[in-house]
């Protein structure tokens, strides 16, 4: 631009035309990352102790579909696919994929890539709850459902806000260190209770830990359908927000030049994470390192933007807790390793190794 004969600067790019020219999600990582969920299905259907064919499970699979005609599976390999083994299938997958997804959402709001979904306290809330339940109303219901999950989910619920409650008054959200150091406290607090009455209830200590460790058991659908709406609620809003995340990644100033409160988009995107994360931690309990492992893996072979990073984080976290119960099922058969026994066995390791990466690109 030129101004009284001199060539002034052009303006800097506006951060929203930064952000649109921020990579999409490739479609060939996209495809990978459908054939591994695919794979990953496919094998945990087929895997169990009663063998059950590949043509089998098509054939039951289409049964439902009018125009394809009658089935010719034997009915109690039907009811076992039905019943058993699709089911958990697909809760595996939807617990999976939305401790990713929760993991990389809070990784982008943190700014931290050793974040996850239980950064704030939802696991320790969600034992507590969990906890209380089975050790003073074993076997209960409320409104048709089981207590455990119920009070598993109110817990973890609590401790979040509890976190976020904390860390307005200490800080009033202006950074993020507050809001972490908020969520070790509520965490800490949440522990000592919860040992307490493990030591006061021995009884049940077992199926406390039983708990605890982590479990994709299921007898139908309930389960999924119990789960279902929370997952789809909050990955949706996860996914509306990406773009958002790539800015925060950068700083609440590229958030706030767009004219949008940096504050309240971490408050939604932490609540929906947190919203998803109870949900599926009520029911399968608290299976650790899934929301570090996929989504740096994610990063390590796709790139850092988060338009990228949370839709392969949803896909390949849901394929790789299919594939980790798969092998809980059939490392120790006929008895079942608990999943967070498998998830934590190839979580610690590389835990460590993106701490050590971590510091080195920090020093």
């Amino acid at each position: 631009m030129l101004i009284l004969g001199r060539r002034l600067p052009a303006p800097p790019a506006p951060p929203l035309a930064l952000l649109q020219g921020l990579p999409r999600l490739p479609w060939v990582w996209a495809v990978a990352g459908l054939a591994a969920l695919l794979g990953a299905a496919t094998l945990g259907v087929l895997v169990g102790p009663v063998h059950i064919g590949l043509g089998t499970v098509v054939q039951a699979l289409l049964a439902p579909i009018p125009w394809f005609g009658a089935s010719s599976v034997d009915p109690s390999q039907a009811s076992i696919l039905w019943s058993l083994r699709i089911p958990r299938v697909v809760l595996g997958a939807l617990v999976g994929g939305m401790l990713a997804t929760a993991g990389a959402a809070y990784q982008g709001v943190f700014r931290n890539p050793l974040a996850d979904p239980y950064l704030l306290g939802a696991a320790a809330g969600a034992n507590l709850g969990a906890t209380l339940a089975i050790a003073f109303a074993p076997g209960s219901s409320l409104i048709g459902v089981n207590l455990v999950p119920l009070a598993g989910f109110v817990g973890a619920a609590l401790a979040v806000a509890g976190a976020y409650a904390l860390g307005r008054t200490v800080t009033g959200l202006r950074n993020t260190i507050g809001l972490i150091l908020a969520g070790v406290a509520i965490a800490a607090f949440f522990n000592a209770i919860q040992t307490y009455i493990q030591q006061a209830q021995t009884n049940n200590i077992r199926q406390v830990y039983s708990w605890i460790l982590g479990r994709l058991v299921t007898a139908g659908w309930d389960g999924v359908l119990l789960v279902l709406p929370y997952v789809a609620i909050s990955v949706a809003v996860i996914l509306l927000h990406r773009r958002l995340l790539d800015a925060l990644s950068v700083g609440d100033e590229e958030v706030t030049s767009l004219g949008i409160s940096a504050r309240r988009v971490r408050l939604i995107v932490v609540v929906a994470a947190t919203l998803g994360t109870a949900a599926v931690v009520a029911i399968a309990g608290t299976i650790a390192f899934v929301g570090i492992i996929i989504p740096h893996t994610v990063r390590l072979l796709v790139g850092r933007s988060y338009r990228v990073v949370i839709p392969l984080s949803l896909l390949f976290g849901a394929a790789f807790l299919v594939l980790a119960d798969t092998a809980a099922r059939t490392v120790a058969a006929p008895a079942e390793l608990p999943i967070g026994v498998i998830t934590a066995f190839i979580g610690a390791p590389f835990f460590i190794v993106v701490m050590r990466s971590t510091r080195a690109a920090a020093l």
